[in-house]
């Protein structure tokens, strides 16, 4: 088996063409920058690109196919360049009965079932040239369309507040889904928030694999999470396996921020414009009930688990990785010093020693690196759409 490291969730920002394909999202992040930065930049193996089922999307797909800058591969997923797996799906809102809206992955093997998959897709989307990513599905029907043009079905970010199903739907993804759909469901997305130690406190998710994505709206954020999976080879086929455990393919580990360095990691009182302290749960502004409240994911998740303690028998150890430009003193200059020297961002984060990190950077940046790698630095905790931040 090989190593292999997975980012399966990346976002699009623009066609080549300058389309606007989803909002909040940097200029230059169209499909082919997405390729070009994450493996020759970051070092990534294999990209989830997500928004694929724009028609704009599909367009500049067409065109690096007839360049021969991509080509489809057996075993499905597309090479980019013969050293990169690049993943197409889509990350799809749904609205739910409950009168509430969740995200989804859905990723397909081929680039005809993506196109296949838009397709349907634009019977349920207001206008998919305009906005690709919210239907009027509910999170059963689009399992159900997913599942019938052969893609998986993955819940993104669980935890979060907004736009998940834990964070703002639902107890149980059984109030979501079929027994049938709940058991084809291979891996649930942790996000920036949570660890899979915090949600391991939920008895149903045991036999599913964790994952940890950067979720990027901009070329530096990628792979500031990711996954390390252990496969033959970086197909579409061999990730399926190695989310399922099958066939010694597996999630190896996964590394992500510390959650108290996500947005929504702890409860924050929206009129007060602050943290909420206090042991969780925490889901009460203490200067007024009728303050709005955004109810943290550590808070969310002492309400819902069904067990004090993790069940990480089996799992995939979760490593904190502070990215790079969470260090005090690197900024994007320091980043590329570093970049032209080591090579790629996952040779730094992982490979680099002290001493060959001080020959590039001042001592107490190359020091922090280190210790970011330990994880060994102090962290205040993020909430209410704020980072957390590293202390110092």
């Amino acid at each position: 088996m090989n190593q292999y490291y997975v980012d399966l969730h990346v976002h699009i920002g623009r066609s080549s063409g300058g389309r606007e394909i989803k909002k909040a999202t940097a200029n230059n992040l169209t499909f082919e920058n997405i390729a070009h930065e994450s493996y020759y930049r970051k070092g990534i193996d294999v990209i989830g690109v997500v928004d694929c089922i724009s028609p704009y999307v599909l367009e500049d797909i067409d065109a690096l196919v007839d360049r021969g800058e991509v080509v489809e591969k057996k075993g499905g997923g597309m090479a980019y360049r013969e050293g990169q797996t690049l993943i197409l799906g889509a990350e799809i809102e749904t609205h739910e009965l409950m009168g509430c809206s969740a995200h989804s992955l859905c990723f397909f093997p081929t680039l005809k079932q993506v196109r296949d998959f838009s397709g349907e897709m634009s019977k349920h989307i207001r206008n998919i040239r305009l906005l690709s990513s919210i239907s009027r599905l509910t999170g059963q029907e689009l399992f159900r369309v997913v599942d019938a043009f052969g893609g998986v079905y993955i819940p993104a970010h669980a935890f979060t507040p907004h736009k998940s199903f834990y964070g703002n739907c639902c107890d149980s993804l059984h109030d979501i889904f079929d027994a049938e759909s709940f058991d084809k469901i291979p891996s649930v997305e942790l996000g920036l928030s949570a660890d899979s130690m915090m949600a391991s406190q939920l008895g149903e998710l045991d036999g599913k694999s964790f994952i940890s994505n950067s979720d990027a709206h901009s070329l530096p954020k990628m792979g500031r999470e990711y996954n390390i999976f252990s496969m033959e080879e970086a197909t579409y086929d061999e990730i399926l396996k190695a989310l399922c455990n099958i066939g010694g393919r597996r999630v190896v580990c996964n590394y992500g921020l510390n959650p108290m360095l996500g947005k929504y990691h702890r409860s924050y009182c929206e009129t007060c414009d602050r943290l909420l302290e206090g042991t969780p749960p925490v889901v009460e502004c203490p200067v007024s009930a009728k303050h709005p409240v955004v109810v943290g994911v550590r808070d969310r998740l002492e309400i819902i688990k069904d067990r004090n303690e993790p069940d990480m028998n089996g799992r995939a150890p979760y490593n904190y990785q502070i990215p790079l430009e969470f260090l005090p003193k690197v900024g994007p200059k320091t980043v590329a010093k570093l970049i032209e020297h080591f090579g790629t961002e996952m040779n730094i984060l992982h490979k680099a020693t002290l001493e060959e990190l001080s020959k590039v950077v001042k001592e107490d940046v190359a020091r922090n690196i280190i210790l970011a790698r330990e994880g060994n630095l102090g962290i205040e905790a993020g909430g209410g759409g704020i980072y957390g931040r590293i202390e110092g």
